[in-house]
């Protein structure tokens, strides 16, 4: 079953520099807006992750920009789970909404943190893979 998502944005004028391209800092952004509605897709978002006991922190971000995004611009921001079983591993592609083009891609890696003692986990817990609709292997 794959678990994935995606979303538009339409750039605003605040997210781009004086050439209207957007500043390489707002990616994380764009990541971040579509991570939530990959994690609302689950009901496992950040409210969720910590009413189960754990904080799911960013570890590693990773980002290739291919083409700049400009201002007014439609981009679509798809997310996409590929790893779970030790940690969190989404995949993100931007394109352009109206040709398609490739615009940036990148990865986030979260784990899993128990909140009453703040150890990471080595494996990621039961219910993520509930969420996921999963078995715990």
């Amino acid at each position: 079953m794959i678990h994935q998502t995606s979303i538009d944005l339409q750039i605003p004028f605040h997210d781009v520099d004086m050439m209207e391209v957007v500043w390489h800092g707002h990616y994380a952004k764009y990541f971040e807006i579509a991570r939530c509605a990959l994690l609302d897709k689950i009901n496992y978002n950040y409210p969720q992750m910590r009413d189960s006991g754990y904080a799911w922190p960013v570890i590693d971000l990773g980002i290739r920009y291919a083409q700049p995004a400009v201002f007014g611009q439609t981009i679509t921001v798809r997310a996409q789970i590929v790893e779970w079983e030790n940690r969190l591993k989404i995949n993100y592609l931007i394109t352009d909404k109206s040709s398609g083009l490739r615009l940036t891609k990148g990865h986030s890696v979260q784990v899993a943190v128990k909140l009453a003692t703040r150890e990471m986990c080595f494996a990621s817990p039961a219910v993520l893979f509930e969420r996921l609709g999963l078995e715990v292997s």
